[in-house]
C-alpha cells in the first residue's frame, strides 16, 4: 500500500513542502511507495513554492482509511489531523513541536521530534548523504520550508543549524537567501483574494488554556497595513469563525516580518484581558502592537493566560 505523508490542517509551507520532501526520500531512496497529501488548500506562500519550482500540488484529503499507512509531519496534535487518524497505521512522526498526546499507533514506530525551527531541517538530517541525490525542486522545497518557518532567520525559533542547512541549500541552488525570501514573503503577503474567514483560518491552530478554547491565528506579512485596513470586518468575522469552529475565541495576530512585531486585534474584553495578562500589554482601542512577538510556538502559545 502507498504510504500517505501529511502535515497539519490549514497547511502552511512546512506542512506542504515537508510531505513532498519526505515522500521523495521514501520513494527514491528507501524504495517504498509514498504520496504527499494535504489536509486543506495550501496558503499563498506554499502555493508560490509549488508554482516557482514546478512541483505538483498534492491532492487534498478529508480523512484517512482504517489501516492506511501514514507518516505524520510537522505536528503530533490529533486536533490538527484527520478525524480517523488513530484508526490508520501510523508508521512515523517527524516534528518540531511539543508533544501533545492523544495519537495511538498499531505498534512501535519511528518518532523524531527535535528542537529545531523547521521539520524540513530535521528531514535533511535524517536523509543525510542521500541529500546529494535530490533534484533542485526538492532541495528548494526544503529551503523554502526553512526560510518560511524561521521568517528568514528572524524568528526566535531559529537555530544555528537551521540557518546552516538553509544557507547550504541556497548555495547549491545558486540562490541569494535575501532575494529569494523576499519573493516568498511577497507571495505570503498577497491576501487580497481571501475572505475574512479564510484569512482567519489560513494559518491557525486550536489551543485550550484553563478551559477556554482558542483558535490562534497568525498572518505573517511584509505589508501589515493591507490586513489591518480590514480589521473592522475581520473582528466581526472572528465571532462567526469561533462559533462555526466550536471555540470560545479567535486570537488574530498580524506579524510584521520586517519590523519584527505583531499586532493583536482586540474585538472584546476577553481578548483585552488575554493581551494584558499574557503579554503585559496596555490596551487602548481595537488593536495592540506587541514588539518582538514573532512566533506562535515559542512566544504566543506558551504565554497565553485568561
Amino acid at each position: 500500500m502507498t504510504t500517505l505523508v501529511f502535515g497539519h490542517k490549514s497547511p502552511d509551507t512546512d506542512s506542504t513542502g515537508s510531505p513532498i520532501l519526505w515522500s521523495w526520500y521514501l520513494n527514491e531512496i528507501k524504495g517504498e511507495q509514498a504520496e504527499p497529501v494535504l489536509l486543506g488548500e495550501p496558503n499563498t506562500e506554499a502555493a508560490f513554492l509549488l508554482q516557482r519550482w514546478d512541483l505538483s500540488k498534492p491532492r487534498v484529503i478529508e480523512d484517512v482509511a482504517e489501516g492506511a499507512p501514514v507518516v505524520i509531519v510537522d505536528t503530533n496534535n490529533p486536533a490538527e489531523l484527520p478525524a480517523s487518524v488513530n484508526s490508520a497505521d501510523i508508521r512515523a512522526i517527524i516534528d518540531h513541536h511539543k508533544l501533545v498526546g492523544g495519537l495511538e499507533t498499531k505498534g512501535p514506530i519511528d518518532i523524531t521530534v527535535r528542537p529545531l525551527a523547521c521539520t524540513a531541517t530535521i528531514m535533511m538530517d535524517l536523509i543525510g548523504d542521500d541529500a546529494a541525490k535530490m533534484p533542485d525542486a526538492i532541495k528548494a522545497a526544503a529551503l523554502t520550508c526553512i526560510l518560511s518557518d524561521t521568517l528568514e532567520f528572524r524568528s526566535p525559533t531559529t537555530t544555528a543549524h537551521d540557518r546552516a542547512v538553509a544557507e547550504k541549500l541556497a548555495a547549491e541552488l545558486g540562490l541569494d537567501v535575501a532575494t529569494y525570501a523576499a519573493e516568498m514573503f511577497a507571495a505570503k503577503s498577497d491576501v487580497s483574494s481571501f475572505s475574512d474567514a479564510e484569512l482567519i483560518r489560513m494559518d491557525s491552530k486550536e489551543y485550550e488554556v484553563d478551559g477556554t478554547k482558542f483558535r490562534v491565528s497568525v498572518l505573517e506579512t511584509t505589508a501589515p497595513g493591507v490586513v489591518l485596513d480590514r480589521k473592522a470586518s475581520l473582528a466581526g468575522s472572528m465571532a462567526d469563525v469561533a462559533k462555526e469552529d466550536g471555540v470560545d475565541q479567535v486570537l488574530l495576530f498580524v506579524v510584521d516580518i520586517l519590523n519584527e512585531e505583531a499586532t493583536l486585534l482586540v474585538p472584546n474584553d476577553l481578548v483585552k484581558s488575554v493581551a494584558e495578562k499574557s503579554f503585559g500589554a496596555s490596551v487602548d482601542g481595537d488593536a495592540v502592537v506587541l514588539p518582538g512577538i514573532m512566533s506562535r510556538k515559542k512566544q504566543i502559545i506558551p504565554n497565553l493566560k485568561v
